[in-house]
């Protein structure tokens, strides 16, 4: 298969190195914005003569249209998420598969018949939460007969060794995606109430709970999006739950911090003015932050994906629990975050390419990618899933 990837940043980098190391891949077309920065990067990698680089804008339809014209298989876009839509129609225009890693958008839901009547796939939520996350959790809810609580973790933190700065936090991902994060409202059922969160609040007291991980210790976990919509994909009707909720884990203390700068209002959306100057606060707490939040080359993140379905199998009451927790690989120098978000990227298109995903428009990790093949390709790259599903006591 000839495969197109767009933006080899922090996860894109680890893409490339699992597309260029797959024997089901023919060509490797990698593309950004920085062509200089991409050229110095592949060309310093032993397995450059394998790669061919492009530049590319995904903000311009022509950039994307040229580069499409090439003639890929399937085009994996881990850029600017702000941009995926730009990416998703050009990919339905030219008749080429495409894999993401970011939240599905109206756009394309619109694209999707289309997409189908063109026989392509558009695979988005495809990395680590969203994507193993959600991988896990259709297979977990998929064991029960009735389901009446789940709950979802996703996080990626540094290794407790590494816990070495005044956050107890440092980026494996771009700091403005963080902050989005951090200011969006969110929905969970807890005591069989759907409870909506205001994008103020998701840090508030009485939304932190606390768990405790084998090898890890306690800690602490902070809604994260919407969870309603995810037991509708599963044909779950939500008032037939007790609990549900995803969340993001950090090490205790991480919440309290950003309430703080969030009742400060650090990451309000409208600019401040400063002198006669408007000063967008974002930007301003990312200059700040962002060059003390850096891992050393010796440094470790850990990422987590944990899924705790609870109900009834044959009448009787079960509990199953899905989990992976990664390291970093010293070897290839790839954090947690790089691998479970650019290779698991990698492996959708490649699923994709191999025929091991055949449906057409688009689809969600939750009921349209096949778990045992899935699993099967992580732990090919040392990413393993453990699963038990025990009576409740």
């Amino acid at each position: 298969m000839k495969v197109l990837l767009i933006g080899v940043g922090r996860q894109g980098k680890a893409a490339l190195y699992d597309l260029v190391r797959s024997k089901d891949v023919s060509e490797v077309v990698a593309a950004d914005i920085d062509f200089t920065g991409l050229q110095d990067y592949v060309g310093g990698k032993p397995y450059a003569s394998r790669v061919r680089c492009e530049q590319v804008d995904s903000t311009s339809a022509e950039s994307l249209d040229r580069l499409m014209s090439q003639g890929f298989d399937i085009v994996i876009d881990l850029g600017n998420p702000l941009f995926r839509d730009n990416v998703a129609a050009a990919t339905v225009r030219h008749k080429i598969h495409l894999v993401h890693s970011a939240y599905t958008t109206p756009e394309q839901q619109r694209l999707s018949g289309e997409a189908a009547a063109n026989g392509i796939t558009i695979l988005p939520e495809f990395g680590l939460d969203p994507g193993i996350d959600l991988v896990l959790l259709g297979e977990a809810v998929r064991s029960f007969d009735q389901v009446e609580e789940i709950i979802s973790y996703g996080a990626g933190f540094p290794a407790p060794e590494a816990r070495n700065n005044p956050l107890n936090y440092k980026l494996t991902w771009l700091i403005e995606g963080l902050f989005r994060t951090y200011y969006r409202a969110g929905r969970i059922i807890r005591d069989g109430q759907i409870v909506d969160i205001k994008e103020t609040e998701i840090f508030s007291p009485e939304h932190i709970h606390e768990i405790e991980l084998n090898g890890l210790g306690r800690l602490e976990a902070y809604p994260n999006s919407d969870a309603l919509i995810y037991a509708e994909l599963l044909g779950i009707n939500p008032a037939t739950l007790r609990n549900l909720g995803r969340y993001v884990l950090r090490w205790p203390g991480h919440s309290a911090f950003w309430k703080t700068l969030v009742d400060l209002h650090f990451l309000d959306t409208e600019p401040l003015t400063v002198d006669g100057q408007d000063v967008d606060r974002r930007h301003y707490l990312a200059a700040l932050l962002e060059p003390q939040l850096q891992y050393h080359d010796d440094e470790s993140d850990v990422v987590v994906v944990r899924i705790e379905v609870k109900g009834k199998k044959g009448g009787k009451d079960r509990r199953a629990l899905y989990q992976v927790i990664d390291f970093r690989d010293f070897e290839t120098g790839f954090t947690a975050m790089n691998r479970t978000v650019g290779y698991t990227a990698s492996i959708g298109a490649q699923m994709i390419g191999t025929g091991q995903i055949t449906k057409r428009g688009l689809l969600s990790p939750v009921t349209d990618v096949p778990y045992e093949n899935f699993a099967r390709e992580l732990d090919k790259r040392g990413i393993r899933v453990t699963s038990e599903i025990v009576p409740v006591e």
